[in-house]
């Protein structure tokens, strides 16, 4: 699914324009990649957790040029889900 699905679905069930949605969806992402951007987590009940965590400090190797190299420490965004929302997901989604 896209971004461009999710706002024809959610203008489909709510009677809101599509043009309208977008904006939303838009000022959604920008919004959680900015305070993400600083630094701050950003949680949703029920959903999940959008966290920033830190990776370590580590050696990497160049296998091609068989030469090591250092990885500074650094900040990833990841995505935790919420206890309800991962159950949720394994009721319905079976293989």
């Amino acid at each position: 699914m896209t971004k461009a699905d999710v706002v024809s679905e959610i203008a489909a069930k709510t009677g809101v324009e599509k043009v309208a949605v977008q904006e939303v969806v838009e000022t959604f992402f920008d919004v959680l990649k900015n305070n993400m951007g600083k630094g701050s987590n950003v949680y949703f009940r029920g959903f999940g957790s959008f966290i920033v965590k830190k990776r370590a400090r580590k050696v990497a190797r160049n296998i091609a040029k068989n030469t090591s190299l250092i990885i500074e420490p650094h900040y990833i965004p990841a995505f935790k889900p919420a206890k309800t929302f991962v159950e949720d997901v394994k009721k319905k989604v079976k293989k």
